[in-house]
This record gives structure tokens, C-alpha cells and sequence, in this order.
């Protein structure tokens, strides 16, 4: 019994994990394709489990396998319109047609039936409420396949005129068959417009979900851009004042001057200044602000949808603990926006004693099979071990990873 309920649990948290480890756009096409296909129930449900109450014998039977037929077109046809939505697929012009021929015989069966079977009050009512179900879903779910508002409307439009002219058939009068086609014409409105509106959602899930994205790498292409203006500001005026140098000595040394070798010793002198200015924008971007790098990972966090928060001061640490632990907090960042779905995002900075550590957790983290990692947690390592500092990560509980580092400050300023 234990080994059952083991077993059990794993499969519960298996299937937790399938739903966790998708994006939130991919938890919302999910979310809303079975939607769909639940309507689909709904639709067997309400309009065709009633006939029974209506009808007995093969005819109720029949009609309730026509509503079942026609819930499985309509199915068919509701999830390869969100495929074409997502552009995996062509538009489904075939199946809105393969739709429309369904719904056509299924409600010349339905008015057939009705029409030469026995002459019966259930059986008439059964029909009608198939025959205005048939038509209203078709409807509602074709919308899916259609764009342009128009469409939709006349859409909608014609098989509510195809509701009142179908009622005649059915024995009703015109009042009663223009309140038919009413009815058709609301219920079909409001499917198609949820159908509608469900396709716009979708849409707009996946289009903020690629606006986060994009703000995400234009923060790391701004700071990329910072880099190479520096370096282009540091670099392209020694080095032109290094050619036009070079070519004075050059005219000089052809003319046999004594004041080439002075202009030599000039053009060194600036190449020695040119590695000085290089090597100190380098170490400024490699060295960066350890109070920086924490608001500059707040706001790419926020701009990506994250909600960050940031506690703790680094005020009075050693220049060489702010800049491993800097480096700690542009890792940690990229991975909270590559790996995961996180929406919660805290990053606390606490002095223990003679140590600082810096603990980075997030939530919706894509679970890893144990002992991997990535290379930038091996580089993280390398750089907190010339501070005699540690990195520990990994999961801390369902859904949640841990980035936690450790440096002491004593063996900090022992080295500085």
C-alpha cells in the first residue's frame, strides 16, 4: 500500500512538473485549447444528453450520435485555427469547409427526422434544440478560423438566416422561426466573440511574453554598446594620434633628422598609454559596482516582468568582494531570464560576522537532472576563489533555485 501511494505521489508531482516547467504564453495556449475542447463536452452535455429526456428508441440515439459527430468536427477544426493562430500551420480552409458541410447534413438529418418520424411533441422539441445547437456551434467555432471582424459577423450573420429559414421545415411558424434565427444569431455571437477574444488573449500573452524577451537583450546590448563607446573613445584618438606620429617620424627619418627618434619615443609612450586606458575600461567593465550591478539586475528583472527586490548595502566592501560578487549578480540574472518562467525574483545581501553573502532565489525554475550546471556557475567559482569566497545552487524546494555565495572578509582585505 505504501509502495502504491509512493507511486502515486511521484506521478502526481511528474504531472505537476509538466505544467510548471512550460512558459506562462505556452500555460495560457494550454489553457485555452482545452477550453475548447471542453466545449466541446458542454456541447455533447447540453444539447445532446437532453434528447434522451425527449426521445426514446433509436431516433434519440441517432440524434445524440449526430451531436457527438459534430462536436468532434468542431474540435478538430478549433485546435488546427489556434494551430494556424500560433503559425504552425496554413489557414484551415479545408476544415471551415469540411465544418460547413457537417453542420448542412447534420441539420437536413435533424429537419428529415423531424419531418418523417412519428408525429410526436418530444421528438420535435429534441430537434429543435439539436438543430439550433448544430448551428450555433459551427458558428462559434468557425470564428476561429476567420480574422477580418466582417467575416466574422457575416459568419454569424448566415447561420442565423439559416436557423430562421431551417425552422420552416420544422413546422414553425414565421414568428417562431424568425425567434430561432434570434436565437441562433445571439448564442452564435457570443461564441464566436469569446472564440474571438480567446485568439486576441493568446496573441497578446505571446507578444508581451517576446516584448520581455526583447527588453531583456537590449539591456545586455546597451551595456555591450556602453562598452565598445568606451573602448572606441579610448581607442580611436591614440591611435590616430599614433598614425599621424608615426608617418611625421617616418618623413623625418627619410630626411635623416635626430627628431624622428624623438617622435618614436613619443609614438611608445602613447601605445604604453593606450594599454593603461584600455586595460582600466576593461577592469571597469570587468570590476563593476557591486551596488551598480545590483539596481542595473532590478531593473532588467522589472522590465522583464520579475517582480525584484533587493535588500541589503554594500557600502564599505572591498573593492575585490564587490566585484566577484558583482559578477555573482549578472550570472544569477541571466539565468532567472533564461532558465524558467520566474515571476518572483529576491535578492538579499547580509554581513555573518567576518563574511558577506549574497543569496539570489527566484521561482518557476526548470528543474535540471542533479549534478549539471552550467559553465558560467564553474567561471562564478573560479572568480569567487581568489577571494577564498564559495558559490552553493540549486534547488531549495518544488519550482524554486537558489544561488547562495560566500566571501570572508578577512582573507578580502588580507589580499588588498
Amino acid at each position: 500500500m505504501g509502495a502504491e501511494a509512493l507511486t502515486y505521489g511521484e506521478s502526481m508531482r511528474e504531472a505537476g512538473g509538466w505544467w510548471r516547467r512550460k512558459s506562462t504564453p505556452a500555460k495560457v495556449e494550454t489553457y485555452t485549447r482545452w477550453s475548447f475542447h471542453f466545449f466541446a463536452l458542454i456541447y455533447v452535455a447540453s444539447v445532446g444528453l437532453p434528447v434522451f429526456g425527449e426521445v426514446t428508441g433509436q431516433l434519440a440515439v441517432w440524434l445524440v450520435l449526430l451531436v457527438c459527430a459534430h462536436a468532434v468536427v468542431c474540435a478538430v477544426t478549433a485546435s488546427r485555427a489556434l494551430d494556424w493562430t500560433r503559425g504552425r500551420r496554413e489557414q484551415p480552409v479545408r476544415t471551415l469547409w469540411v465544418l460547413g458541410a457537417v453542420t448542412l447534413a447534420i441539420s437536413v438529418a435533424v429537419i428529415g427526422i423531424a419531418e418523417r418520424g412519428p408525429d410526436d411533441e418530444g421528438l420535435d422539441m429534441a430537434a429543435g434544440a439539436v438543430f439550433v445547437g448544430v448551428l450555433t456551434f459551427a458558428a462559434g467555432i468557425g470564428a476561429l478560423g476567420v480574422r477580418r471582424r466582417r467575416r466574422v459577423l457575416a459568419l454569424v450573420g448566415g447561420f442565423a438566416a439559416g436557423a430562421a429559414l431551417g425552422g420552416f421545415p420544422l413546422g414553425y411558424a414565421v414568428p417562431q422561426s424568425l425567434v430561432t434565427g434570434m436565437v441562433v444569431l445571439v448564442a452564435a455571437g457570443f461564441l464566436a466573440f469569446t472564440s474571438v477574444f480567446s485568439v486576441w488573449l493568446l496573441n497578446a500573452v505571446y507578444e508581451l511574453d517576446t516584448a520581455r524577451e526583447t527588453r531583456a537583450r537590449l539591456a545586455v546590448a546597451e551595456e555591450r554598446l556602453r562598452f565598445g563607446r568606451d573602448l572606441h573613445d579610448v581607442m580611436g584618438r591614440n591611435l590616430a594620434v599614433i598614425a599621424l606620429k608615426s608617418e611625421l617620424a617616418v618623413q623625418l627619418a627619410r630626411r635623416g633628422r635626430d627628431e624622428a627618434v624623438d617622435q618614436m619615443t613619443e609614438v611608445q609612450r602613447i601605445a604604453h598609454e593606450t594599454q593603461r586606458e584600455v586595460r582600466d575600461v576593461v577592469r571597469g567593465y570587468r570590476e563593476a559596482d557591486l551596488g551598480i550591478e545590483l539596481t542595473g539586475a532590478q531593473g532588467v528583472l522589472t522590465a522583464a516582468g520579475i517582480t525584484c527586490t533587493v535588500t541589503g548595502e554594500p557600502n564599505g566592501l572591498p573593492a575585490e568582494v564587490q566585484s566577484a560578487l558583482g559578477w555573482v549578480v549578472r550570472e544569477a540574472t541571466t539565468n532567472v531570464l533564461r532558465h524558467g518562467d520566474a515571476k518572483l525574483c529576491v535578492v538579499a545581501l547580509r554581513r555573518e560576522g567576518e563574511r558577506v553573502v549574497l543569496t539570489v532565489e527566484n521561482d518557476g525554475a526548470a528543474s535540471r537532472p542533479p549534478g549539471t550546471g552550467g559553465s558560467g556557475l564553474a567561471g562564478l567559482r573560479e572568480r569567487l576563489a581568489v577571494v577564498a569566497g564559495t558559490l552553493a545552487a540549486g534547488p531549495v524546494r518544488e519550482g524554486v533555485f537558489r544561488l547562495m555565495a560566500e566571501v570572508p572578509l578577512v582573507a578580502a582585505k588580507g589580499d588588498s
